[in-house]
């Protein structure tokens, strides 16, 4: 461990302002001392050492452990721009020289003084392919080795703006140090926009995953924004990033004034935001970036002294996989991570068509349409015979980054492939596949590629011998696999996915009689051995052999089955998986017979099952009687997600019942079954989506003949789905329900970050809040929403919805954490309204009773 990173255990440590704030306070000639070259900060390291080393020594003084090296743009790429590309090792040299000159004059055996190595992000980012991956790399490896050169402690990579921008600068740094025979620690920070996520669209928790796989000593935030901006982003790395983390905000947000950029916040104003972030947040390195001054940093020291950071407990960052946009954790709610299939040229001949004919438009709509299916990844792989695989990948992925809002899965037998893919992808991938067939070179070199990059790696029982099918045969090579990727190449446990393989049970042969058996107890032997690991199967190898109609209940019990026992992930086309209460039970009986091989004297289940679909097609389910009341009709169209002619069985319903007694009494059941069967595990997202949908379409039908109450409006309600959760139905039914009794609502969308929410029910003037979410972490949202409206000195009152709150919860918890707020648990959209009512004085006297 490095003395930077030992001191920062001891206490909070303070790195400098802004030294293009500073620069700007001298009178400094472009010929004389920029040699005119306009905007290039870094040749004063060359041409005025004099003024660099004045600007170190004001923070030193102001009571700063470290400095920056005046180095923001001393890459090959940016020097490029002003010819100096040949001296960027040698300027970079000179900068760390001095400051660490100014360092060793204030350092003392009590108070250390650090060096740290400033790298920006450069002009160019290489997810909208300004650049290519490798001459980024090179750049920013020149530049780590003139820090080395000069003596750095540390090196920064700041302000950055994409990620894959972040794992070029960072493999750069360790290709300098590998060649210097250091090991110096790496902080890496991003900057988060006003709009909540970096500038291609990476929201802090993808940048987390991203950094985390690329193993940083450190990750951060600076610039964009105040502290203020930051404060709901800050909170979500005290509570969730591992590591240490930084914190260099600017001096609130930029304004201009008399044609000059100037940020309002002044010192102490801005130190009592930046202890905030130490003393509630655990934040380990602070100071300030655009507009900070050695004031600043000074006003910063009076107010935090030399206090230890804050225990922090035992955080964990949650493991997942990471779109440039998204991040996506393994372990799905009440699912199993749904891999998507049709971007495979070896299982998809639509695939393989579009590929061949090179129509890259039409194969992102393939991949676009699994996104819309429910599918939480896509498994892109582009062999095919007679075509070139490097070149074919490169043209998906470089479509596919930016277009996809869900990680990749990478799957090629070809390591050059692997690599070319990992060098355009920003985010976290996975990687399909290891094995040991060949020995374990091949494995060794994906593995170095998983940690490189950043990915995750999916591994197959398969050894020397062959596919493994005894359960002592698949354990034995998940052994060697954990031992090699864990143990000897440092992949984390976590990131690595075993597929204990399956193969089908439909050929009649003796030996294929048990194959559903052994999996399904190696699935559940690996589970227990080990619980870090994530298990994924290739669902429709199980019924290889038998009809559509058959393949798709054959392979949708498998799934069933295999996720109880502890399957985490499938390779599945989501929208050809049945729901258990769509299957036929005599169907759902002779599946689960032929999977656990049930034959008795007389009986074959194959042969049976077999049977049962010789005249069948696939479908979305069994035929089912109708329902022969609307109250019914209604109600099941919502489970099945069937909303096709739905519009005339509601014209119906309302000969009989009035539009809001329709949503209240037949609708609404309809979606509790949906949350009663999701809850138990019987219906994965997809089909939860699609009956989403479907109430969507029938409240919508049904909104053009509500009544809306004439009148004044009565108050207002700011309405929000919370960061994290894309489940809207709930909240736009509240919506309807308020607006349509004479209330304004402003509803803001899904997926919203605390910032925005408070930023809405300020301009609103808002009456009161609505928080609703579907998942069980969205209720931990909502109560870290509150806290941080609590610490923001905010009052409205919040009602909060959703399926996986509880009252108690509400009433306790979340209560709790808004202080004097007050906070209110709204079981449904009826109830929503009532308690609007009562919250804006607008309750009848009868109401107030019943209450």
């Amino acid at each position: 461990m490095s003395r930077f990173m030992d001191r920062l255990k001891e206490r909070v440590l303070i790195l400098d302002g802004g030294m293009g704030t500073a620069l700007m306070e001298y009178d400094l000639d472009l010929e004389k001392d920029f040699l005119g070259l306009e905007n290039c900060s870094e040749i004063l390291c060359d041409s005025r050492p004099d003024v660099v080393k004045d600007i170190h020594r004001s923070f030193y003084e102001a009571g700063s452990d470290a400095v920056e090296t005046n180095t923001f743009g001393s890459n090959k790429l940016v020097l490029a721009e002003f010819d100096l590309t040949e001296r960027t090792r040698e300027l970079n040299r000179i900068a760390t020289e001095q400051a660490r000159e100014v360092a060793d004059e204030f350092a003392t055996d009590d108070w250390p003084r650090f060096v740290v190595g400033s790298m920006g992000p450069g002009t160019k980012l290489p997810s909208l392919a300004h650049i290519d991956y490798d001459t980024l790399e090179d750049s920013y490896a020149e530049q780590a080795r003139g820090l080395i050169d000069g003596g750095v402690d540390v090196f920064l990579t700041e302000t950055s703006q994409d990620p894959l921008q972040i794992k070029a600068a960072i493999n750069g740094i360790r290709l300098a140090q590998r060649e210097a025979g250091v090991d110096l620690p790496i902080i890496s920070q991003v900057t988060i926009e006003t709009v909540g996520t970096m500038l291609v669209g990476t929201e802090i928790q993808a940048a987390a995953t991203i950094l985390d796989a690329m193993d940083v000593d450190m990750m951060g935030m600076n610039c964009a924004t105040g502290p203020a901006e930051m404060s709901e982003h800050v909170k979500w790395l005290g509570e969730n990033w591992p590591k240490p983390f930084s914190v260099l905000p600017n001096a609130g947000l930029p304004m201009l004034v008399d044609g000059k950029t100037t940020y309002p916040l002044q010192p102490a104003e801005m130190a009592d935001w930046v202890a905030r972030f130490v003393e509630e947040d655990g934040v380990n390195l602070i100071g300030g970036c655009c507009g900070t001054t050695p004031e600043h940093m000074k006003a910063l020291r009076d107010k935090i002294g030399f206090q230890a950071p804050k225990d922090r407990g035992d955080v964990k960052l949650e493991p997942a996989l990471a779109s440039l946009y998204n991040q996506v954790p393994f372990r799905q709610e009440n699912a199993v991570m749904a891999i998507g299939e049709r971007t495979n040229a070896n299982g998809s001949k639509r695939f393989r068509e579009l590929l061949n004919e090179e129509d890259w438009n039409g194969i992102t709509r393939v991949a676009k349409d699994q996104v819309k299916e429910g599918s939480h990844t896509l498994d892109v792989c582009t062999a095919y015979v007679g075509r070139d695989e490097v070149r074919d990948m490169t043209e998906v992925i470089s479509r596919f980054r930016g277009d996809v809002t869900i990680p990749l899965v990478i799957d090629s037998t070809e390591t050059p492939v692997i690599e070319t893919a990992l060098k355009l992808y920003g985010g976290k991938a996975l990687i399909n596949s290891i094995n040991f067939e060949e020995g374990e070179e091949k494995a060794a070199t994906v593995l170095g590629y998983a940690k490189k990059y950043g990915a995750g790696v999916i591994a197959l029982t398969i050894d020397e011998d062959g596919m493994a099918k005894e359960v002592d045969d698949k354990m034995r090579i998940a052994r060697r696999l954990y031992d090699f990727a864990v143990n000897q190449h440092g992949l984390p446990a976590h990131d690595l996915m075993y597929d204990p393989l399956t193969f089908t049970v439909c050929t009649g042969n003796e030996e294929d009689r048990k194959h559903a058996i052994n999996t399904l107890d190696a699935i559940e032997a690996i589970a227990n051995e080990m619980p870090e690991v994530q298990i994924v199967l290739g669902l429709s190898n199980i019924s290889f052999g038998l009809k559509p109609a058959a393949r798709q209940v054959l392979n949708s019990v498998m799934l069933h089955h295999a996720q109880r026992r502890g399957l985490t992930a499938a390779i599945m086309h989501s929208s050809a998986i049945l729901p258990k209460h769509k299957i036929d039970e005599e169907e759902y009986k002779v599946a689960e017979d032929l999977l656990f091989d049930r034959r008795e004297e007389g009986y074959d289940p194959l042969h049976k099952f077999i049977e049962l679909f010789k005249d069948k097609e696939a479908k979305g389910g069994p035929e089912k009687k109708k329902p022969e009341t609307i109250e019914e009709v209604l109600k099941e169209r919502i489970v099945d997600g069937d909303r096709d002619g739905i519009e005339e069985d509601l014209d119906k319903a309302m000969e009989k019942y009035e539009p809001l007694e329709i949503v209240n009494q037949h609708l609404l059941g309809g979606m509790k079954v949906v949350g009663e069967l999701f809850g138990a595990g019987e219906m994965q997202l997809p089909f939860v989506l699609q009956a989403a949908e479907t109430m969507k379409a029938a409240v919508a039908h049904l909104e053009q003949f509500m009544e809306k109450k004439e009148g004044e409006e009565k108050g207002t309600m700011v309405l929000a789905t919370v960061k994290g959760d894309v489940h809207d139905i709930g909240k736009n039914l509240v919506d309807i329900i308020l607006t349509n009794n004479g209330y304004n609502v402003v509803n803001i969308g899904i997926k919203q970050p605390c910032e925005a929410i408070i930023e809405a029910a300020e301009e609103n003037n808002a009456d009161v809040i609505g928080m609703s979410g579907l998942l069980v972490k969205s209720t931990v949202i909502m109560k870290d929403n509150l806290e941080e409206m609590r610490g923001r000195d905010i009052k409205t009152p919040v009602l909060l919805g959703g399926a996986a709150l509880t009252r108690n919860f509400v009433e306790q918890d979340c209560s709790e954490a808004y202080g004097d707020g007050v906070v209110e648990y709204a079981k449904d959209a009826f109830a929503g309204l009532q308690l609007m009512d009562r919250l804006t004085g607008n309750a009848q006297p009868e109401q107030e009773e019943a209450e």
